[in-house]
């Protein structure tokens, strides 16, 4: 190989390593001459004597008992944006699916198998953030998306800015009385700051902010309908009706817009539905679902960011989100 690059067997051996000693020129011409012969570099270890495993992790925490189908799509979505942004930083990315506390594992680091870890996922499974919540620390670098603890080193939507756009656009579009639906006081933090959002933005239009609360249920889609069946039976007029709501997510906006259609009530001409994630399924639900959403390509360059420059990042950063209108909420 030495001699058809036309270099020493030390230069091949520097330049095959990664040495920023080699000049690029020489080291094309090194690779050029190992690709001819059917050689091929052991990345990982070129890698390691680096001081580096060019790899991240990322672990996706689940409920137990789920299916890969039960998982938020937005996950996944983030999921992708992830290893997207890892791939344009020349890093490789180490995925696992997390539910069980046997299973629990975030030591990469230290085990040598990547140079960050990256956590994301439903925040239901409380053991699952208490085990991650001590991940972090001085010589590990670990972000987290959607973190119900406010210490740690999160990337998150901004939650308060969405409710805030959320009332609104419904006011806007001519509802009166627009509701919130949803959790407040829950490991999901994102539900309450997207309330507060909401209901600043009520207040800043001279009205009352309305919260329907959800009751735990085995999905979201279940917790919206009955949230919304309840709401139902307070009445759509008169004290402490409404007109419109703004769910915590897309799932409980569609279970809502189940349990309108099963009391024959029209959305949107008796009531406005919105949500937030832009999951798929409001795309094509009938109406189609308007929705608040984060960009996932940001959100997944920020976390690997906030991985691989440590200090240097901007710690617990904000990922601006952007309204998608749509039928749900287009009164004529």
């Amino acid at each position: 190989m030495a001699e058809r690059a036309g270099v020493s067997q030390p230069t091949v051996s520097r330049a095959l390593s990664g040495s920023p000693a080699i000049a690029e020129a020489t080291r094309r011409k090194v690779i050029e001459a190992a690709e001819a012969l059917g050689y091929f570099v052991d990345e990982r270890a070129a890698r390691l004597r680096r001081g580096s495993t060019g790899t991240l992790a990322v672990v996706v925490i689940c409920r137990e008992g789920d299916s890969a189908s039960s998982i938020n799509p937005f996950a996944y979505a983030l999921l992708g944006s992830v290893c997207v942004a890892a791939s344009e930083k020349g890093f490789e990315t180490l995925v696992s699916f997390q539910a069980r506390g046997q299973d629990f594992f975030g030591h990469y680091q230290e085990q040598g198998r990547a140079d960050g870890l990256i956590v994301i996922g439903t925040t239901t499974n409380a053991p699952a953030w208490e085990h991650f919540r001590g991940i972090g620390g001085d010589t590990r670098r670990v972000a987290y998306w959607g973190s119900p603890f406010d210490e740690l080193d999160w990337v998150r939507s901004d939650n308060v800015a969405a409710g805030k756009l959320a009332a609104e656009h419904l006011l806007a579009a001519g509802y009166r009385r627009p509701c919130f639906l949803g959790a407040l006081n829950t490991p999901q933090v994102q539900f309450t700051e997207r309330y507060e959002g909401y209901a600043q933005g009520m207040r800043d239009a001279g009205l009352e902010p309305c919260l329907a609360p959800t009751v735990k249920a085995a999905t979201r889609e279940e917790e919206g309908f009955r949230a919304a069946r309840g709401l139902i039976e307070r009445g759509l007029t008169g004290p402490g009706g409404f007109d419109a709501i703004f769910a915590a997510c897309d799932a409980m906006a569609l279970g809502a817009i189940e349990a309108f259609a099963a009391a024959d009530i029209q959305v949107p001409g008796e009531v406005g539905v919105m949500g937030f994630d832009d999951l798929v399924a409001g795309r094509f639900s009938r109406p189609p679902l308007t929705t608040l959403t984060p960009d996932p390509a940001e959100a997944g360059a920020a976390l690997v960011e906030a991985v691989l420059e440590g200090e240097r990042a901007e710690a617990r950063r904000r990922v601006p989100v952007s309204l998608i209108a749509r039928g749900s909420t287009a009164r004529c």
